[in-house]
């Protein structure tokens, strides 16, 4: 009861004025670090219709699969993608010194974690949703991809 209404006037009066401009700084970083997970789904997509479009092999299409679906653990690929949460560390840093918040590394490893989680859940859907259209008919795999592409995307 002593400590409620000093804390939270000090609430109000040093951190709630700055909590949206803190998130829209924070923002920035992470959505880009999403967007780039998003684009190299699209990406390996991309490729895995170019692929079949140049060699209607059924049996490559199903290994190039099977390799989507290790992209969430393919660091090297989503290096790119954990890089741009990386400029988190100096927005955190200035937060740090002004509001006294400990443990900055943890917000990137787990902003990095539920994108690794995102792609898990897109290579995962995908597969859900093309693994009827692997026994279609050659001539229609490359449009279904396309159309599963674009679905989880959405």
């Amino acid at each position: 009861a002593t400590v409620s209404e000093p804390a939270q006037k000090c609430c109000t009066e040093h951190i709630q004025p700055f909590l949206a401009s803190i998130l829209e700084e924070l923002m920035g970083p992470v959505s880009s670090g999403f967007t780039e997970v998003r684009a190299l789904f699209d990406k390996e997509v991309n490729e895995i219709i170019q692929d079949f479009q140049k060699t209607n092999d059924i049996m490559k299409l199903r290994e190039n699969v099977d390799q989507l679906m290790n992209l969430p653990f393919n660091s090297v690929k989503m290096e790119p993608c954990y890089l741009k949460v990386n400029l988190l560390q100096e927005l955190l840093q200035d937060l740090k010194s002004r509001f006294k918040i400990y443990h900055t590394d943890f917000v990137i490893q787990r902003t990095q974690n539920f994108m690794q989680e995102l792609m898990e859940n897109a290579v995962y859907t995908f597969e859900q949703l093309f693994s009827p259209s692997r026994q279609a008919d050659s001539a229609k795999v490359a449009t279904s991809i396309e159309k599963v592409k674009l679905r989880v995307l959405k």
